[in-house]
């Protein structure tokens, strides 16, 4: 199975929740580059993981695992599941890997017959902000601290570049800066690609951006690197480190991304934006 990267196109910081949380109005998509695999097999030992692939360095093969947690979460005392996690999305990245293969593995176990619905619900809810958005999959809506997601139609397919410097952003530290900062809002806007005006909003941007960049001193020049290199407007991915740029076909996205790897040594895909929800009901 593919778990799809979470990939903010615009955020808005809305005020703080009760618990402590920020609360957030974001715009949301699945795009299938860069993406972890997934296999599920039986076994009799619980639940247990392996971690392999390009951008497996630092990821939890236990209990810490997201995917292993919502596997027990989910399944009864004493069956039995072995997950296979191919890591190809960066941790620390702003691009919820961890949240989407928790996500994937929830779908995958949602038909069986001793689980109900409103219990992968609440799983997705509990196991972290992002889990309910990559729950859903497709475009959506994404308010509170991340459980209350409303599907959106979407707009024309979107050809996309994903890069990452070889740094991280950790996401509590830039919410720490952001707060640091007096709640900016973001300094720049970036005019919605065609067709893209009516489903979010006219001028998409990212207010956790300035705290991101106090957290991380080369983003900034990262993003020049990036749109220097696709011709046009970077977006930053939630709390970063990633950018993403809308190139406007496939083979233009893949020649972007081929040239930052190349020229620039950056970790950089070509991927597609999807419309239609991973699975959803």
């Amino acid at each position: 199975m593919r778990a799809d990267a979470k990939l903010t196109l615009a955020l808005r910081v809305t005020g703080l929740l009760p618990d402590g949380y920020h609360a957030l109005d974001a715009l949301v998509v699945a795009v299938d580059a860069p993406a972890d695999r997934i296999t599920i097999a039986a076994t009799t030992d619980g639940v247990t993981a392996r971690v392999h692939g390009p951008e497996a360095g630092g990821v939890p093969d236990d209990a810490e695992n997201l995917a292993v947690r919502a596997a027990r979460a989910l399944l009864p005392a004493g069956v039995g599941l072995h997950l296979d996690l191919e890591k190809h999305i960066p941790a620390g990245a702003g691009l919820g890997g961890g949240s989407s293969d928790a996500a994937t593995v929830l779908r995958a176990l949602r038909d069986r017959p001793e689980v109900a619905a409103a219990q992968v619900d609440a799983v997705a809810a509990a196991l972290g902000a992002d889990v309910p958005v990559c729950l859903r999959g497709g475009v959506n809506r994404m308010e509170g601290r991340g459980e209350i997601v409303t599907p959106l139609a979407g707009g024309p397919p979107l050809d996309l570049v994903v890069a990452v410097p070889p740094f991280g952003c950790s996401t509590p530290e830039v919410y720490r800066a952001w707060d640091a900062l007096g709640g900016p809002a973001a300094t720049r806007t970036v005019a919605a690609p065609s067709g893209w005006a009516a489903v979010w909003g006219p001028e998409w941007m990212n207010d956790l951006e300035p705290a991101a960049e106090v957290v991380a001193p080369g983003l900034a020049e990262f993003r020049a690197l990036v749109e220097r290199t696709c011709s046009g407007p970077a977006l930053l991915a939630g709390s970063g480190s990633a950018y993403a740029a809308v190139l406007p076909d496939p083979e233009a996205a893949a020649a972007a991304a081929t040239a930052l790897r190349q020229e620039a040594g950056v970790r950089a895909w070509s991927g597609r934006a999807s419309a239609a929800p991973e699975g959803g009901r």
